[in-house]
């Protein structure tokens, strides 16, 4: 699926708390910018407050746009399937409901059959020891959340559901993932 941007793909991603899927992607190379918001569902903008109501039928995403000359689709999916339960139907640890469901909504033919193959290899490997839940729906329309949910673990790093949950899913995806993170520049002055 083409962006707007010349050469750049887009991925669109629920796995729980669309705080930790942000947190996570925004730090990967190759990712140029990562949105959070609702898919899947039957109201036209909903809000947060009417997703959590589990009445609409979104579930939380975020909607990564990268580049594939440096971080593929494949890639993406990979890391996708390392920092949540694929597991666990309509739940992710505490957060319940189906708007925390773990599910891939792939833009065109090639993204079904790579998440086909990533999601058959990842059972095969036996590495979660239960059955893979994840969907694999097809993408229609992506409806951005608030702007006070985006890039919300950066906005609020001690916010207790941030050092709880999210602080700790990012610490094992940058230990995981260390060779895959953007180079931070530092600055020094003498």
């Amino acid at each position: 699926m083409s962006t707007n941007l010349p050469d750049l793909d887009m991925a669109t991603l629920g796995g729980g708390c669309f705080w930790c899927l942000e947190a996570v992607y925004s730090e990967l190379n190759g990712v140029l910018k990562v949105e959070s918001g609702y898919a899947g569902g039957t109201k036209k903008n909903p809000t947060y407050e009417e997703v959590c109501s589990d009445e609409t039928g979104h579930a939380e995403v975020v909607q990564v746009t990268y580049d594939p000359m440096i971080i593929t689709y494949r890639d993406i999916l990979q890391i996708f399937f390392t920092v949540h339960d694929p597991t666990t139907p309509n739940r992710q640890g505490a957060d319940i409901g189906t708007q925390y469901r773990s599910v891939i909504f792939y833009h065109d033919e090639n993204q079904k059959s790579i998440a086909q193959e990533v999601i058959k290899e990842i059972e095969n490997s036996k590495i979660w020891g239960r059955h893979i839940v994840t969907e694999l729906v097809p993408f229609v329309k992506f409806f951005k959340a608030e702007e006070y949910h985006q890039n919300y673990f950066k906005n609020n790093p001690y916010q207790p559901y941030c050092q709880a949950v999210v602080a700790p899913k990012v610490a094992k995806f940058r230990k995981q993932y260390f060779d895959r993170l953007k180079k931070k520049v530092e600055v020094t002055t003498t």
